[in-house]
């Protein structure tokens, strides 16, 4: 009799991303249904989150649990540098323990936000290395991959790619980006975001209201000189586009997806100051979910705001802040509504925004089409995934 196959599950999650922790809802949800003896825990952001919302052990990311503040005491720095040595043998030792460990979904690969190359970048060379080096497959499922410029952030991701065992991407853009930068990408596939496996909840009665995402942008890794610019013209045409809503009589609901967006809600509530302007407490992407299925239409930036929305079958318009969001509007049949989030034109974006609302019930129409195929797509992804990882698992062919 063979013992139980021992899985771990690796990212930050249970750190406040919802769209993080939906990656890892769908991977549960996978396991459960395919691999339901398996025996499954989590090296991770936020232990005592996961362990509680997923019922799964879970152990802290770093051994340092001030690695994301700054470091400007030379406690804090010292702490940090025997922190990035501690974790290699507490990572080398988590990777030991299993049988298979995935990186479920999740941008791993991208450095489309301010990235340090000595942070996740890091943890993530380091569980790829680890896997090689005590031959446990590494499967990084559904991730996002963006070209990296920082030479050493760059060649963490190349190599973390190179070690991994199995590699499958949530767009095209992504497998491109690898190839890019040096990955052998002849064997990966691509697949819709794994976030397109959780259930969809029904659609609501029409009530007028819009939901619009918000975030706590501030450009991209390649930004940091202007950052703040960024930021004041996002926030700026977001609160204008808000106010014109209100003005013309439509209740607004503000969604984040990351525990830093509540600044941004809290400013737009503030400069609005409307009761027609409320602020969704969502705690997970169901929740999310449930808020766009509500909602007449829905105007977001965060990715996973977008994802919940098209997923949700809601009319959605982008505003994008990498080409992610471009390539996933474009995949699902809406790639006219797409507007840029470092140009933000809060008069194009009404213009946007009222022809979507003209085009709602084919929009409407095109996302029934475009969830049945991803569910497909999905089911096939799984049973690759269980081909892969889970060879005994796999049904046989007939011959």
């Amino acid at each position: 009799m063979t013992s139980p196959a021992r899985v771990g599950v690796f990212g930050l999650l249970g750190s406040g991303n919802l769209g993080n922790d939906g990656s890892l809802e769908a991977v549960l949800g996978y396991l459960r249904a395919a691999h339901p003896e398996a025996v499954v825990d989590a090296l991770c952001g936020g232990p005592e989150v996961v362990a509680a919302r997923y019922g799964i052990p879970a152990t802290q990311l770093h051994w340092y649990r001030g690695e994301y503040r700054t470091a400007s005491r030379a406690g804090s720095i010292a702490g940090k540098g025997l922190g990035k040595l501690v974790d290699v043998f507490r990572t080398a030792a988590w990777v030991r323990r299993h049988d298979v460990v995935i990186v479920p979904g999740m941008g791993v690969l991208e450095a489309t936000l301010p990235l340090r190359p000595w942070g996740f970048p890091y943890s993530l060379f380091l569980l790829c290395a680890s896997g090689r080096l005590t031959r446990t497959p590494v499967a990084l499922v559904g991730v996002g991959a963006a070209a990296i410029r920082d030479r050493p952030t760059r060649a963490l991701v190349r190599w973390s790619a190179r070690l991994a065992a199995y590699r499958s991407y949530r767009d095209t853009l992504s497998r491109d980006a690898m190839r890019e930068m040096g990955v052998d990408t002849g064997r990966d596939e691509v697949y819709p975001d794994l976030a397109f496996a959780l259930p969809a909840p029904s659609p609501a009665t029409p009530s007028g209201t819009v939901c619009v995402g918000v975030m706590d942008f501030h450009g991209g890794n390649d930004d940091r000189a202007r950052a703040e610019e960024i930021h004041r013209r996002y926030l700026e045409g977001t609160t204008r586009f808000v106010r014109a809503l209100v003005e013309d009589g439509r209740p607004v609901r503000l969604l984040t997806g990351d525990a830093c967006d509540t600044p941004v809600v809290d400013a737009i509530l503030d400069a609005v100051n409307s009761p027609l302007v409320t602020a969704a407490e969502a705690g997970s992407l169901a929740d999310l979910m449930k808020e766009t299925a509500a909602a007449d239409t829905v105007v977001a930036t965060r990715y996973h705001n977008l994802v919940c929305a098209l997923r949700a079958g809601t009319p959605t318009l982008a505003i994008g802040y990498a080409a992610k969001s471009d390539a996933l509007m474009d995949r699902m049949g809406l790639g006219a509504y797409c507007h840029p989030a470092r140009e933000i034109d809060a008069d194009r974006l009404l213009e946007q925004f009222r022809s979507l609302e003209k085009h709602a019930a084919e929009a409407r129409r095109t996302l029934t089409e475009h969830n049945e195929a991803a569910a497909r797509q999905l089911a096939r992804q799984f049973a690759d995934l269980t081909t892969a990882l889970f060879p005994s698992s796999a049904p046989q062919e007939t011959r």
